[in-house]
């Protein structure tokens, strides 16, 4: 049964398109199968810093991410370790006997919440840390055990291995527009992709919607666009 529901995430993971839907496949399910009241998805810049957080059972997030940041990242021994070794951890691993309750990070961050066990893992890309996987339990629960790390092990290494291939499929896609388009044509598909229409991207870029039109005329024919899709497009439009 584990490894059914185990094999379940693995598949919704696969089959992400982008980053995006990959933070959504994850997020759905992850956190039944750990038994967590709390789980989150943290992406980490080259810099370390934040740019993508999604987070299930709080109610008010926000608020939650600016205490973890003001007072509670600096002192969380169990993303020090993620951090340091790459590898997953959980509050008993790493800190003596009645220690959590005890920590910096309990006392001035999660115990607001009833973060009673937590749990985090690694997203690992280009030999550095690209973010992170974070699950809670609360109230009067089980601590995370050592199944449970052998488990988010096996989900670090998909969801590495799918952001590291929807980055390569982007790079390929990226390199194939900047060969067959300009500048200009470049420009106006990143405002369609964007979901903007003719007469919004027009505006934006101070030409007539009668030369972004053209323009798409030309790219589709560049990028030997389908008729089908070609028609899909200009229903939006309307």
């Amino acid at each position: 049964m584990v490894a059914k529901s185990l094999h379940t995430l693995f598949h919704k993971l696969a089959v992400a398109e982008d980053e995006h839907q990959l933070r959504m496949n994850y997020m759905d399910t992850v956190g039944e199968h750990f038994g967590a009241q709390r789980w989150g998805i943290h992406m980490l810049d080259r810099h370390f810093r934040s740019r993508a957080v999604d987070i299930q059972g709080i109610s008010k997030v926000e608020k939650f991410l600016e205490l973890y940041e003001k007072v509670g990242r600096a002192v969380d021994p169990v993303m020090r370790y993620v951090m340091e070794y790459h590898a997953p951890a959980h509050e008993k691993m790493i800190l003596p006997p009645d220690g959590w309750k005890q920590s910096l990070l309990y006392q001035n961050c999660c115990g607001y919440y009833d973060h009673e066990h937590i749990m985090t893992g690694p997203i690992v890309g280009d030999g550095q840390l690209i973010g992170a996987l974070h699950f809670a339990r609360v109230g009067d629960t089980k601590p995370f055990t050592h199944q449970d790390i052998i488990e988010l092990s096996a989900v670090c290494i998909h969801m590495s291995a799918c952001l590291a291939k929807i980055q390569t499929q982007r790079t390929k896609l990226d390199s194939f527009l900047i060969s067959h388009l300009t500048s200009r044509e470049i420009q106006i598909a990143e405002l369609v992709a964007q979901g903007l229409t003719n007469k919004e991207i027009a505006r934006k870029l101070w030409i007539s919607p009668n030369s972004v039109k053209q323009a798409l005329k030309r790219m589709f024919r560049k990028l030997e666009v389908s008729t089908v899709h070609r028609n899909l497009y200009k229903t939006t439009q309307k």
